[in-house]
């Protein structure tokens, strides 16, 4: 993590609250986590949605962004739209919602005392709401993020086909269970070679065949090498 990030964890739970100075860190890419965000930026609300390469700030950057990231799974049910319909983007929430949405949603923000309790307003307001999520889909991600199941496997245990798993996936994180399980195992690497763990025994442990081929799964996420992600 840059010097110009915090965050912690949200009122509401499985979430984190998060601000980034743009004035501080101006060149850390944003990685794909399986997570989506509801963000505070240049004056607007936006959203997050999920990542499948990593995503670089652009030259006309904020000072700041705020923003409340919702464990996998958790957005669609909030923001009422299909993860997939989100892929890659940072739409305004006005292009997603209705105008009463919106509107509302901006009240909220504007009468907190900060942005990311206007942000943890807008949630709690929506999960009142909203359809609690799919005790599938919690599933999917704590057995993926174990990394000790295959996707084959996890379909048979949840009694689901290959096609209704990738359609549940689809909806809830943007993408298949195939791509969710690689983003989730590189995100586990990163910590653990952060931790200061040796990159030959990260790739271990976390499921890679050797350390080239975590190399590479982090290449082909990122476009950076490990040497780039983890700096001096």
């Amino acid at each position: 993590m840059s010097q110009g990030y915090r965050e912690r964890p949200s009122r509401l739970p499985g979430a984190v609250v998060w601000t980034r100075d743009m004035t501080v860190d101006v060149a850390t890419p944003v990685l794909p986590d399986g997570c989506m965000d509801l963000l505070w930026i240049n004056g607007r609300l936006a959203i997050a949605g999920p990542d499948t390469r990593a995503y670089h700030p652009t030259a006309d950057r904020p000072a700041r962004v705020t923003g409340i990231r919702f464990f996998p799974g958790v957005a669609p049910t909030l923001l009422g739209v299909p993860a997939h319909a989100l892929l890659d983007g940072r739409p305004d929430l006005a292009d997603v919602w209705t105008l009463a949405e919106t509107r509302r949603a901006m009240r909220l923000f504007e009468s907190a005392p900060s942005p990311t309790a206007g942000l943890e307003a807008i949630a709690h307001w929506r999960t009142a709401s909203a359809d609690p999520v799919d005790l599938i889909v919690s599933r999917i991600v704590t057995e993926l993020r174990s990394g000790t199941t295959t996707v084959a496997t996890l379909a048979a245990d949840l009694g689901l086909g290959p096609r209704r798993l990738h359609r549940i996936s689809l909806t809830a994180f943007g993408y298949g269970p195939k791509i969710l399980a690689r983003i989730l195992r590189m995100q586990r690497a990163l910590a653990l070679a952060r931790a200061g763990t040796p990159l030959a025994e990260t790739a271990a442990i976390t499921g890679y065949s050797d350390q080239p081929h975590l190399s590479r799964e982090i290449r082909d996420f990122t476009g950076l090498s490990l040497t780039e992600l983890l700096g001096p």
